[in-house]
């Protein structure tokens, strides 16, 4: 019994860091509508910058990660306003191939410059644990559990009770009227962008501290951020909360019970039966 409570804390944990992992994804797909490609790439890109810092400057990766978000956001800015802007208006299909092709060149200049060798950022606390009672909660996944919670809620009063969230969440559903309101589709699109793309460094920071990084794992981490974005619903932030954390509970009880190979087979298998009943994902608006 000890057993099943200790993996079921570990899901929620797991559950909590994928938040992070998820919570940028939310941000272009459900609220911009772009499928973006280069999500996961973008974590790993904001793990390397992470890394880098710690073992360069030895520079704490908590305390780096006003820098790696910096540099993530003008990133994302950059990217969106100078290359992702001019398919804006295009069919989906031309977005995928652009965002496709953008993951691919980020994925080859990492490897360029950081070599194909897989990092794991260890600072002190990475490796620690609390014990309460019978039970370990390891310092890093609560650090990210509690990271993922109070991002969902900060984008969430970001998005509902700020001018610009109001801005973001309005200009998508009519954009004809937010440029008579004064509005500026192109510098509003790439600070939406940029923010995701900040969140993902922030991503790649706690990726970097619970696993190992290298180059070719992004794809991975955009399909699981597609998951947990189908599963919580597109419509609010504070959904990714749930579709995370039954995730994470979801893949460590089939690695306790049948095996970590069967883990995204799972992963895939409970996004499938939660769209067959609830097409706008498990806290999505029913249809």
């Amino acid at each position: 019994m000890n057993l099943f409570i200790q993996i079921f804390i570990n899901g929620i944990l797991q559950g909590g860091f994928y938040i992070i992992i998820a919570l940028g994804l939310t941000l272009t797909w459900g609220i911009l509508n772009i499928p973006n490609l280069t999500h996961g790439t973008f974590i790993i890109l904001g793990g390397y910058i992470t890394w880098y810092l710690y073992n360069k400057f030895h520079i704490d990766p908590l305390l780096n990660l006003p820098i790696v978000v910096s540099v993530m956001f003008i990133l994302g800015y950059v990217l969106q306003r100078g290359l992702i802007n001019l398919v804006i208006k295009a069919p989906k299909f031309n977005t995928l191939l652009l965002t496709f092709g953008l993951n691919i060149l980020i994925t080859n200049i990492i490897q360029l410059i950081f070599s194909t060798k897989s990092h794991i950022i260890n600072p002190i606390y990475a490796n620690k644990s609390i014990i309460f009672g019978h039970f370990l909660f390891p310092e890093i996944k609560l650090i990210a559990f509690f990271m993922g919670i109070f991002l969902a809620i900060g984008m969430w009063f970001f998005l509902l009770h700020t001018k610009l969230g109001c801005s973001i969440r309005a200009t998508p559903q009519n954009l004809i009227i937010a440029r008579f309101c004064g509005i500026n589709p192109r510098h509003l699109y790439a600070i939406t962008f940029a923010i995701s793309t900040g969140i993902s460094g922030i991503a790649g920071a706690f990726y970097g501290m619970i696993f190992q990084i290298n180059p070719y794992i992004g794809p991975m981490l955009t399909t699981k951020s597609f998951i947990i974005s189908s599963i919580g619903g597109l419509n609010n932030p504070i959904n990714i909360i749930f579709g995370a954390i039954l995730l994470g509970i979801v893949e460590s009880l089939t690695t306790l019970y049948i095996g970590p190979t069967f883990t995204d087979l799972f992963s895939f298998g409970i996004l499938v039966l939660i769209l067959s009943f609830r097409p706008n994902g498990l806290m999505g608006k029913a249809t």
